[in-house]
C-alpha cells in the first residue's frame, strides 16, 4: 500500500550506520510505491558515507580489522525491500580492478588494483567505498524524495513547540497528533533548526570525557613540562608531536596499539624487509622512532587472526552452542544465564573444535588412537549426559588419559600467556613476549590445521550465536554485568579480535631492533614528580639489570634511559597449564583474569625501579558510555528526561549502570526519564550496547560458504525495522 502524506525525518550520524537508515528508507518508499513526499535531513560535522571513523583521506597504515570479504552497509537479505543501488565492500572493490571510477586518488587505484578478496583494506578505503555507495544512492532517488545534508553538530532534539493560533486549527492538529508521532525540533551548532516527524540517533562513535585517573594523568602533563595523549580515533592524533628518539609509554595493547605503532614506525620512514632464509620480518629504522614503551593487563598484545579463507573457520562446526540451542531458551521461557546456560556449550565447542583438530593434524600427540579418543571426548561432553561439574571431570579424565600432558588445552590460559610466570630481567620479558608473537604467527599461518586457531574459531563461531541470544531473548542482568561484560568480553576479544598476522610479525621485528620494549602484565602507572616523568611498573619482572639488552636488542642502547630497572613486587605461583578442569566458569585456570592493577596517578616520588617517560599515550578507543560521551545532543537528551541509561541488576541486587540508553524493541526506540516510549525517536548503533553485544563491528555481507548467522546483518535489519517503521506513522 502506498504512502500519500508528507514525511521530514532527520539522521543524526552520516557514517555507516546512518548511511543504511538512508539507503533501508530509500528501497521501502520504492517499493511502497509512494505517491506523497519524503525529506531525509542528514546531520553530521563529518562527510556523509564515511563519517567520522572511515575519512578516505586518512592514513592508509589504519587497516581494517576485517578482511574485504566481509563489509558491507547495503543487506542482502531477500526477505527485504531490494536495494536501489550499492554493493558489499568485495563486489564494490571488484568493480573498481574492472573499470576504476575515474573520481579514485591515485593511491586509492593503487590500493585496490592489488586487493585481494581475503585482504584487510585500509580504513581510508572502506571509506572511499561508503562515499561511493552514498553517491549511487543519490543518483537513484525514487519521486517524491528529497534528502539535504547538514555538516553540522545536532546540539538538542526537544519536541517542537510551535502551536497554531487558530482554534481550529489547533482541533485538526491535535486530531492528526493522536494518528501521528510527535514533531521534534532538531537544534544544530550553525543556527538551523529543523522540524521533523522523526530522529534517528545514529551517532557512532563519539569522544568521551576523560575518568578521573586520566585527569589526574593529563592535569601532571600540564604542570610538569609532559606530553600526554588521552583516548581518542588514531586519525584525530597529530603523531608529530611524539618526539624521537625518547621513551613513550603506551597503555594498551589491543587494536589501537597496532595503528599508535604503525604511526610511529613505518609512518616515520621505518621499513620491514623479509629475511629470505628464513621468512621472518626484518625492521630497518629510520632513526626517527621514539622507544615505545608497551603495557597491557595480559602483557601481550592480542592474539593475530588465523589465515583463512572466510570469516569463519570452515573446519569448526558448533556442535553445542547453536542458534537452535538458544532458541530452546526462548521456546521455554527461559532466560538464560550466560554463564551457567551459554558458557557451558561454548566451552565445548572450544574443547572439541581444539582436540579434534589436534587429533587430525598431530596425530603423535594422542596416547592412544585417534577415533578412540574422540569416541570418548565425544561422550563425555554430551550436554544432556551430566552436570556441570560432572561432565568437565569426565572430559578432564578422558583427556588425562588420551591426550600428552604438552598438548593439554588451557582455554582460558590462551589470553593471558605470561600468567604465572615472572622474569628476572625487562631483556628475558621482551624475549618471552617476542617467542609468544613469533609462535602466535606461525599459529596463523597454519590456520585450519592448529589446535589453538580452532578453539579460537569455536569462540568466534560462537560469539555470533551469542550476539544473537543476547539481542532476541536477553540474557539474565547479574550474568550481563558479572558474566558477560565481567570476564568474558576481555577474554574473547583477545583471542579472536586480534589483528591480521602481519602486525603481530611486525611487533616482534620491532622488539627485536629494540625499537619497542615492554612493561610486563598487570601494569601500575604513575607519575614521578621530582623526575618530571610518567612511571610503569610490573610486579611479576624483577630488578635485575638489562646488561644483555643490547645483545638481545640491536639499537636498544640509543633509547636506553629509564630502562634499567623495574619495580619489584610479589610472584605468584605457576598455575596448572592444559587441565580441562581449569578453563571452567569460576576457575582462573592462569588465564590472568584477575582484576587489572591499581592505575594510579601519584603525587609523591617514583615508584622504586619503574620504567620512565616523558610521553604517554593511550592506546585506547575513547569509553563507548552514553552517561560519559562528550556530546552536547547526548547530555541534552539525558538532562530533559527523553532517554537515561540502561540499569541493570547485579546478583546482590545493587543496580549498576550499564554502557548503552534504554530501550524498547522493535524497532529500538528509547525509554525517557519516566519510562515512557517517545514515538518518532530511534537508536541504532553504538548506542544499543546495553541490549545488544558487540555493537561495533560492522554489517557482514553473506558468505560464500559456511553459516549464515542471523547476527551478521543485524544493523541492516534494525535499520530496516526503522525506515518501514518511519514510513508507517
Amino acid at each position: 500500500m502506498g504512502i500519500s502524506r508528507s514525511i521530514r525525518t532527520a539522521v543524526i550520524g552520516a557514517g555507516p550506520r546512518g548511511t543504511s537508515v538512508l539507503e533501508r528508507l530509500l528501497a521501502n518508499w520504492a517499493a511502497a510505491g509512494s505517491a506523497g513526499t519524503l525529506h531525509i535531513d542528514v546531520i553530521d560535522p563529518y562527510p556523509a558515507g564515511p563519517g567520522h571513523v572511515w575519512q578516505p583521506g586518512q592514513s592508509r597504515l589504519y587497516l581494517m580489522n576485517t578482511q574485504s570479504f566481509y563489509p558491507t552497509v547495503v543487506p542482502e537479505d531477500r526477505e527485504l525491500a531490494p536495494p536501489l543501488a550499492g554493493h558489499t565492500f568485495d563486489q564494490w572493490r571488484e568493480l573498481q580492478q574492472g573499470r576504476p571510477h575515474p573520481t579514485l586518488t591515485d593511491e586509492e587505484r593503487a590500493e585496490v588494483s592489488g586487493l585481494g578478496e581475503t585482504d584487510f583494506p585500509s580504513r581510508a578505503l572502506y571509506g572511499r567505498y561508503l562515499r561511493s555507495t552514498l553517491e549511487e544512492l543519490l543518483t537513484v532517488l525514487p519521486a517524491g524524495v528529497s534528502v539535504d545534508f547538514h555538516p553540522a553538530t545536532a546540539t538538542s532534539v526537544r519536541h517542537a513547540a510551535a502551536e497554531p493560533a487558530d482554534p481550529a486549527a489547533a482541533e485538526v492538529e491535535f486530531a492528526e497528533q493522536k494518528q501521528q508521532s510527535a514533531r521534534f525540533d532538531v537544534a544544530l551548532d550553525d543556527g538551523t533548526v529543523l522540524t521533523v516527524d522523526s530522529v534517528v540517533l545514529a551517532v557512532g562513535h563519539l569522544d568521551a570525557r576523560l575518568n578521573a585517573e586520566q585527569r589526574e594523568l593529563l592535569s601532571a602533563a600540564e604542570e610538569l613540562g609532559l606530553l600526554y595523549l588521552p583516548p581518542a580515533a588514531p586519525a584525530d592524533v597529530d603523531w608529530s608531536v611524539v618526539p624521537a628518539g625518547k621513551p613513550v609509554l603506551v597503555r594498551g595493547m589491543g587494536l589501537n596499539f597496532f595503528d599508535v605503532m604503525g604511526q610511529l614506525t613505518e609512518g616515520r620512514g621505518g621499513r620491514f624487509v623479509a629475511e629470505e632464509s628464513h621468512g621472518e620480518l626484518t625492521y630497518l629504522p629510520s632513526g626517527r622512532e621514539p622507544l615505545i614503551i608497551a603495557a597491557s593487563r595480559r602483557g601481550t598484545p592480542y592474539r593475530a587472526k588465523a589465515t583463512l579463507t572466510g570469516y569463519y573457520p570452515g573446519a569448526v562446526q558448533l556442535r553445542y552452542c547453536t542458534e537452535h540451542a538458544i532458541a530452546k531458551f526462548a521456546d521455554s521461557g527461559i532466560r538464560p544465564s550466560f554463564d551457567f546456560d551459554i558458557w557451558p556449550l561454548l566451552h565445548r565447542d572450544a574443547i572439541w573444535a581444539y582436540y579434534s583438530t589436534l587429533a587430525r593434524s598431530q596425530p603423535d600427540a594422542i596416547l592412544t588412537g585417534p577415533s578412540e579418543f574422540l569416541r570418548a571426548l565425544d561422550e563425555s561432553l554430551r550436554p544432556h549426559a551430566h552436570s556441570t561439574a560432572k561432565w568437565q571431570n569426565a572430559t578432564e579424565s578422558v583427556i588425562s588419559v588420551h591426550v600428552r600432558a604438552a598438548h593439554r588445552l588451557d582455554l582460558l590460559g590462551l589470553a593471558a600467556p605470561l600468567a604465572g610466570r615472572s622474569f628476572d630481567s625487562r631483556a628475558e620479558l621482551d624475549a618471552a613476549v617476542v617467542d609468544y608473537l613469533l609462535d602466535d604467527a606461525r599459529r596463523s599461518a597454519l590456520g585450519e590445521d592448529d589446535p589453538v586457531k580452532m578453539a579460537i574459531g569455536a569462540l568466534h563461531h560462537g560469539r555470533a550465536v551469542v550476539k544473537t541470544a543476547v539481542a532476541d531473548s536477553g540474557i539474565t542482568d547479574e550474568s550481563w554485568v558479572a558474566g558477560l561484560r565481567g570476564w568474558f568480553e576481555s577474554f574473547v576479544e583477545g583471542l579472536a579480535s586480534g589483528p591480521p598476522a602481519l602486525r603481530a610479525a611486525q611487533l616482534a621485528a620491532l622488539a627485536r631492533a629494540g625499537v619497542v620494549r615492554f612493561v610486563g602484565p598487570d601494569p601500575k602507572f604513575g607519575v614521578d614528580r621530582r623526575a618530571r616523568t610518567f612511571t610503569a611498573a610490573s610486579p611479576w619482572v624483577g630488578g635485575g639489570t638489562d646488561e644483555t639488552a643490547g645483545e638481545q636488542s640491536k639499537g636498544a642502547g640509543m633509547y636506553g634511559a629509564g630502562l634499567d630497572r623495574v619495580g619489584v613486587g610479589s610472584v605468584g605461583s605457576v598455575g596448572s597449564v592444559g587441565s580441562v578442569g581449569s578453563v571452567g566458569v569460576g576457575g582462573d585456570g592462569g588465564a590472568g583474569l584477575r582484576s587489572a592493577g591499581t592505575v594510579r596517578a601519584q603525587t609523591e616520588n617514583a615508584v622504586a625501579g619503574a620504567v620512565s617517560a616523558t610521553a604517554m599515550i593511550e592506546a585506547l578507543a575513547p569509553a563507548n558510555r552514553v552517561a560519559v560521551n562528550s556530546s552536547p545532543l547526548l547530555e541534552q537528551l539525558l538532562a530533559e528526561g527523553l532517554v537515561r541509561p540502561r540499569l541493570m541488576m547485579t546478583v546482590e541486587g545493587t543496580p549498576v549502570e550499564t554502557s548503552g540508553l534504554d530501550v524498547v524493541p522493535h524497532p529500538y526506540r528509547p525509554l525517557g526519564a519516566n519510562g515512557s516510549v517517545t514515538p518518532g525517536l530511534y537508536v541504532l548503533g553504538l548506542q544499543l550496547s546495553a541490549t545488544q553485544w558487540g555493537t561495533a563491528i560492522a554489517a557482514e555481507a553473506r558468505p560464500k560458504s559456511g553459516p549464515v548467522y542471523r547476527s551478521g546483518q543485524r544493523t541492516l535489519r534494525d535499520a530496516d525495522e526503522i525506515a518501514r517503521d518511519i514510513l508507517a506513522h
